[in-house]
């Protein structure tokens, strides 16, 4: 069966899909699709009633939310396992997976990220106060990151979890801001487990870069 991914090449949670597919060498078509658009095709908000993206297509499949994506692609394609089989790794894998979505994407990705690094290559307006209030709401996201984070590699356990794949595409988003070259040495761990998702094939092979500058 056809396995499409629709999404924006810009987004973290598209990545996210992306990178789990790619952990699990599953094959799969991209259709691009901007959730910003005012005209977003009938076809796709039929698939997803809340404009968002990412949406998986597997053959008469349709399936929307990160997270249930992640969890269907590792369970449905072989390759190495992305979830851990013991209880207390599972609940944690899990527990840092809400944190991210709950505490750290708005203030890291839409907030530094978009005002600090994407609004101004795009020509957009940024607002300094939007950044202030990221670098903010971000610390105590990356503080409560850093004392869950099992030290090493992996946030959880040993082995790769969706956890890190969830975590990886924010965190170099937020990275690329000038703003946060002091901060990230202030968490060891994060740095030394960003140092080694960075070594992954799956992050570079889905690296969207970034627009280009108005008039570049």
């Amino acid at each position: 069966m056809t396995v499409v991914l629709h999404g924006f090449q810009y987004s973290v949670y598209v990545r996210i899909a992306r990178m789990a597919l790619a952990e699990k060498g599953a094959a799969y078509e991209r259709s691009e699709v901007n959730p910003f658009a005012a005209d977003l095709p009938a076809v796709y908000l039929a698939m997803h009633p809340f404009r968002r993206v990412p949406v998986l297509v597997h053959g008469d499949f349709v399936l929307y939310e990160t997270g249930a994506i992640t969890r269907y692609v590792d369970e449905t394609f072989p390759g190495p396992r992305l979830q851990p089989t013991a209880p207390r790794e599972r609940a944690r894998m899990t527990q840092i997976i809400s944190i991210i979505d709950a505490y750290a994407y708005w203030p890291m990705v839409r907030q530094v990220f978009t005002h600090s690094v994407f609004r101004p290559r795009v020509g957009e307006p940024a607002d300094p106060e939007e950044i202030g209030r990221g670098l903010e709401g971000s610390a105590r996201a990356l503080a409560a990151l850093e004392g869950l984070a099992a030290g090493g590699d992996v946030l959880v356990g040993d082995e790769l979890s969706l956890a890190d794949l969830h975590f990886a595409p924010m965190i170099e988003y937020f990275a690329a801001a000038p703003e946060t070259r002091e901060i990230l040495p202030r968490y060891p761990r994060l740095a030394a487990w960003r140092d080694a998702m960075r070594r992954r094939p799956s992050l570079a092979a889905t690296d969207p870069g970034l627009p280009g500058r108005i008039g570049d």
